[in-house]
């Protein structure tokens, strides 16, 4: 959503980036002459190598800007604002050289200032990245730079939009007005709530809309057209999301298709050379783990055997890739009589309405009786869920990847488990490390989607590092 102050944050970027880089190649100039008495290769004046690097750095911004360094699609994500800025120093170094050649005159008066330059330039440039960022931060606290927004809408992305921008010292926006039914509202909100889109309009000026963000077309052509109409005469940023996830959540593409804009839902990159790329990956670290955790599962089969007698392993029917079904490798946790039975069936011949309640709600319940106390102390570590490595080496599942749920859990996900399923389930995945059993199953499910459509070999190694921090978090796991 480009707005304003955006582009302001963009334009602050270039002049950041600008002075940062002239300090790089200052730096790595004054440390190779003046801290290094070795021969220089060519004799450049600190004056020459300063014009240089004048004529050099608008060259470093132009790739930058290339590489989306000053869209906030990019500036906005530190992890990926972090990777380019280390692939665009690199480029920048060789445009550097291609400079000297073809100048044919030497830019650096020796060439360890490259490496310098190189080393100075991608430490300054992460520096003053976040140095930006905490500025624009402590701007959002005072209420400088922040975007105004009305959205309009009626679905549950209408709502979790609202959510997700609520905290506008964080995001930036601030939620002024809601054109929607009381669900839609956020926790906490103390902006106006409209009815109708003509009241919410009618007010657009007097309350300093900035942003329009509507989630829902109208079945009223002319209702969905005042609001554009409204926007563009204003000068408003207007932005429609659709209601499903689907449809936003993916790599897709825009385009023009017979006269009219198109949307090309892109499925998964999980096919072809991802899909081999991940079952190598997938094979040569688990055996590493397998062969780290030895020691660890055989201390837990000698407990298992001491404090929860009976059959070691819980072998659990789930749902893989393309829907098939296969036994998943648990350490048993609950106790004997109730292993490979229905969860709802069971609370309910205990009498435990509260219980049929949340696990319908959620597919887990907080304190399960069902569970031995040895059993407990395997969930909270999740080690209960380290045989699974051994599904990972047969195929089954992937390290990382959706939840493989149960046969009877499939109607839950209204039609979206196709997608889900079209990739193998995983050991770990986005919503585990994304606040495990404190989502709601909805927002599980939307985390799930995400990664299948946009699922990258980087992403996979993100999510593993998080997954301890994950586990070790006091509380997470249940």
């Amino acid at each position: 959503m480009p707005t304003r102050s955006a582009r302001y944050y963009s334009l602050a970027l270039i002049m950041c980036d600008f002075v940062v880089l002239l300090l790089a190649f200052g730096l790595a100039y004054i440390v190779r002459v003046q801290f290094d008495h070795r021969p220089l290769v060519a004799n450049i004046t600190s004056l020459e190598f300063f014009v240089n690097s004048l004529y050099i750095i608008p060259l470093w911004i132009v790739e930058f800007a290339f590489l989306g360094l000053y869209s906030g699609r990019v500036y906005n994500k530190r992890t990926s604002e972090w990777g380019r800025l280390a692939i665009g120093a690199v480029i920048g170094i060789l445009i550097v050289l291609g400079y000297s050649f073809i100048v044919d005159s030497p830019v650096f008066p020796a060439r360890l200032v490259a490496v310098y330059a190189l080393g100075c330039s991608l430490a300054l440039l992460i520096f003053g990245r976040e140095t930006m960022r905490a500025v624009r931060t402590a701007l959002y606290r005072f209420g400088k730079g922040i975007s105004r927004v009305l959205i309009i809408g009626n679905s549950a992305a209408t709502r979790d939009i609202a959510q997700q921008l609520s905290d506008t010292k964080r995001s930036g926006y601030q939620i002024v007005s809601i054109c929607g039914p009381k669900s839609t509202l956020p926790l906490h909100f103390h902006g106006t709530q409209f009815r109708t889109v003509e009241s919410a309009l009618k007010k657009v000026e007097a309350q300093r809309i900035t942003t329009i963000i509507q989630t829902d077309l109208y079945d009223d052509v002319e209702r969905n057209q005042k609001i554009l109409s409204l926007a563009q005469s204003r000068h408003i940023n207007y932005c429609f999301i659709p209601g499903e996830a689907e449809f936003y959540s993916g790599k897709n593409l825009v385009d023009v298709f017979l006269g009219y804009p198109i949307i090309s839902v892109h499925q998964t990159p999980l096919v072809g050379w991802g899909e081999v790329v991940k079952r190598i990956f997938d094979i040569l670290l688990t055996i590493l783990i397998v062969l780290i955790l030895s020691p660890i599962y055989l201390l837990v089969v000698l407990l298992q055997k001491l404090f929860n007698p009976g059959p070691i392993l819980f072998i659990n029917k789930r749902l893989g890739l393309y829907e098939k079904p296969f036994g998943l490798y648990k350490f048993r946790s609950m106790k004997q009589e109730y292993s490979g039975q229905d969860a709802i069936k069971i609370f309910e011949k205990m009498g435990r309405a509260d219980l049929v309640e949340e696990y319908s709600k959620n597919r887990k319940v907080q304190n399960d009786p069902r569970i031995t106390r040895f059993g407990n102390f395997l969930r909270k570590t999740s080690l209960d869920e380290i045989p699974q490595f051994f599904n990972v080496i047969k195929g089954n599942m992937s390290l990382v990847g959706p939840r493989p749920i149960l046969p009877d859990e499939l109607g839950f996900y209204h039609g979206r488990g196709a997608l889900l399923h079209s990739v193998k389930p995983g050991v770990t995945g986005l919503w585990q490390v994304s606040g495990r059993s404190d989502l709601p199953f909805e927002k599980r499910v939307e985390l799930e989607l995400y990664y299948a459509q946009n699922w990258s070999f980087w992403l996979d190694i993100k999510i593993l590092f998080k997954t301890l921090p994950a586990i070790c978090k006091k509380g997470t796991a249940r």
